[in-house]
């Protein structure tokens, strides 16, 4: 057509009708912040009330310490739209604080009637188990936390098993979702703890984990459980009624699996203080011997040639001895470094061994394998899916 403007030309003319328009200019807006971020100087957030938000941009660095998520202010600026971006932004040049969010007002409400009902008393909190074998995770499947978490657990330790509840990590009936997760996973008995995860976010992205509903899920859980919502800035109600609170989940993941490197160093390093020991032990003893056979040169000749010949005798004696029990227990070692790697996973699967599972289960026997479902078929470099197939389901008539 040719009468067709171009994109350039269209955003021109809006910003254009922005900047005439007076009334649009150092105009002051209330609202209640979130979203807020930082970077090069420049303070990035939005402003939201009952039915709208409106992006803000603020080139004032000194206004960070009272752009605070979920408080509520008046901000005095203009409207800017970006031509290139075709974007509207609030360009903020001054910020008065106006009083606490609704949001953040129920938040500590709830934070305070639930410490007044002795939710956050340290009698409350249980014990992490030291020796874990499985790991419950409650957060979204789609996400990047579950990798995270995933990766930290088998890159430290492979053995550890993990079971995941797909849950919603925010929006409409996540809150439910969650206690629901909550509740069922502390009913599994080979569970030893439970992460409860996501990532960082606004205020509002992290409300599931500020309601009453999980506090209570978290505070009647017969397991321990540990709260991994948000960055190390971020504060939920689950993070004081857990009994545990880790800054990320990845760290969380870490606080929760031992090092099998550390295992084997230390096994190592015991190994070669028990040689050090034994080899300053027969040193020792030499020392002695010889001091008593010098001792014993001026002594009458007779008297010398038997005691020299009994010990002697001893010396010999004492060395096979000796030799025999060093002997022993570098065997016992020996066998302890064998069960160590027998029992390593790695091992077993580069010898041709596979690990089969079923719904997230090891299968040991056929008894346990339903016969409706595929198979996970672990290998040393990776899992293949197996289809069951029945007896006479390939047979043509």
């Amino acid at each position: 057509m040719d009468n067709a403007i171009t994109v350039t030309q269209l955003n021109t003319y809006i910003k254009k009708i922005f900047d005439a328009e007076e009334f649009l200019h150092n105009i002051p807006v209330i609202g209640e912040i979130f979203g807020v971020s930082f970077s090069r100087n420049v303070i990035y957030f939005s402003l939201k009330d009952e039915n709208s938000t409106l992006p803000c941009v603020c080139f004032y660095p000194n206004f960070l310490q009272q752009i605070i998520e979920g408080n509520k202010v008046i901000v005095i600026g203009s409207p800017n739209y970006y031509t290139k971006a075709g974007k509207l932004n609030f360009n903020v040049i001054n910020v008065e604080n106006v009083g606490q969010g609704k949001l953040y007002e129920q938040f500590l409400f709830l934070k305070e009637k639930l410490k007044n009902a002795g939710y956050f008393n340290s009698e409350h909190k249980k014990d992490i188990p030291k020796n874990i074998r499985r790991i419950g995770v409650i957060t979204s499947k789609e996400g990047a936390v579950i990798q995270d978490i995933k990766n930290v657990v088998w890159r430290r330790n492979p053995l550890v098993d993990i079971v995941l509840f797909n849950t919603k990590v925010q929006g409409n009936l996540a809150e439910k979702e969650i206690a629901h997760a909550i509740e069922i996973l502390g009913q599994y008995k080979n569970i030893d703890v439970i992460i409860v995860a996501r990532g960082g976010g606004s205020l509002e992205d992290l409300w599931a984990y500020n309601t009453e509903e999980v506090a209570n899920a978290v505070y009647n859980c017969p397991k321990p459980i540990i709260s991994a919502v948000g960055h190390e800035t971020d504060f939920t109600i689950i993070d004081f009624v857990s009994d545990l609170r880790a800054p990320t989940p990845s760290a969380a993941a870490e606080l929760l699996t031992k090092d099998l490197s550390e295992t084997k160093n230390k096994f190592f390093e015991i190994s070669f203080n028990f040689v050090k020991t034994i080899t300053n032990f027969i040193g020792q003893k030499y020392f002695e011997i010889d001091q008593i056979s010098h001792n014993l040169i001026n002594a009458e000749e007779r008297k010398i040639i038997f005691e020299n010949n009994f010990l002697n005798n001893k010396k010999i004696h004492f060395i096979n001895n000796c030799n025999e029990w060093i002997n022993q227990k570098f065997y016992e070692l020996g066998l302890l470094e064998t069960s160590l790697k027998k029992i390593n996973p790695k091992e077993i699967l580069d010898k041709g061994y596979a690990k089969i599972e079923q719904d997230n289960k090891p299968i040991s026997t056929i008894k346990n394998i339903d016969v409706n479902k595929n198979l996970i078929i672990i290998l040393k470099d990776g899992k293949v899916e197996s289809k069951i197939i029945k007896k006479g389901e390939n047979n043509e008539d």
